[in-house]
């Protein structure tokens, strides 16, 4: 699928990246927030599905990416990467749009729609709630920020199957160097692939983990009481328990849910179910 490059100004002068997939119709727009680690690049296989009648932009935060890394590790926080999606719209001139928010992005849209609700029409939140399971946690904190590299991607991506395949235990063996060559980019000085994102956010995660006062989310969530939710969960997922995806429920009885057997953390939003299931959501809010 084809797309535009562009960046904007940070309210700090950092260049940061987007794409844009598509062209200008009457259809809401939707936005796209990656994962922790992950890039604009994880959208490309949704918006080969969604972006022949509207637009779609897939960002890349601070630090990952073609965006420019922070010399302050303290700013890869979710406050300064709400501050930047806020100059992000306000640059590309959205005034009103769908978030689909993976992971990381799905809190950052959980709390954008509670501090900003004009911008957001509707979420799509994927594999993540209001509150992240101690197992997931950890699981992320001991990788984050490892130097880890690869003489080639399909290294990379022989390391990716072997540490993610048991959720996604279905894919087929193309997938694991596609998400390599998204999650990884030769370095040239020193001529071997590194991980696509600065590798200090592991120290600013390990320290918002360690806070004794964390933001709870709940308060948020509750807020989307009169927007349109559709909140996927991967069956074998970690970071989304079975018990806070019902308690989501409890709180947002109109809330619309998809489990996905064979997924853990996260859905790719390419399954077949997903596709089927954001198109109906998609399409009765046009």
């Amino acid at each position: 699928m084809s797309y535009t490059e562009h960046f904007y100004k940070s309210n700090d002068d950092l260049n940061l990246y987007y794409r844009q997939y598509g062209a200008t119709s009457d259809r809401l727009p939707v936005v796209c927030l990656s994962g922790l680690t992950r890039n604009s690049g994880d959208f490309e296989g949704f918006a080969a599905e969604f972006a022949n009648d509207r637009q779609i932009f897939t960002l890349d935060y601070r630090g990952r990416g073609q965006s420019d890394w922070d010399s302050n590790y303290k700013n890869y926080d979710p406050q300064t990467y709400l501050a930047d999606v806020l100059t992000f719209l306000s640059h590309a001139g959205i005034k009103n749009a769908i978030f689909i928010g993976t992971s990381l992005g799905g809190i950052l849209s959980i709390a954008l729609a509670g501090l900003a609700p004009q911008f957001v029409k509707a979420l799509i939140l994927n594999d993540i709630g209001p509150e992240v399971s101690e197992e997931g946690s950890s699981r992320i904190a001991d990788y984050v920020g490892k130097d880890i590299r690869f003489n080639n991607l399909e290294d990379a991506a022989l390391a990716q199957k072997e540490m993610y395949r048991s959720a996604y235990p279905d894919v087929e063996e193309e997938y694991w160097l596609e998400t390599a060559g998204i999650g990884f980019v030769f370095d040239e000085k020193d001529r071997n692939y590194r991980a696509n994102y600065d590798l200090t956010l592991g120290k600013a995660l390990r320290e918002q983990l360690d806070k004794k006062d964390p933001v709870d989310l709940w308060p948020f969530f509750e807020s989307l009481n009169s927007k349109p939710v559709l909140a996927i969960r991967g069956e074998l997922s970690d970071v989304l328990s079975e018990e806070t995806f019902q308690k989501m429920q409890t709180v947002l009885p109109h809330m619309q849910t998809l489990t996905l057997p064979n997924r853990g953390h996260v859905p790719t939003l390419t399954e077949p179910a997903c596709i089927n299931t954001i198109k109906t959501f998609l399409d009765n809010l046009d």
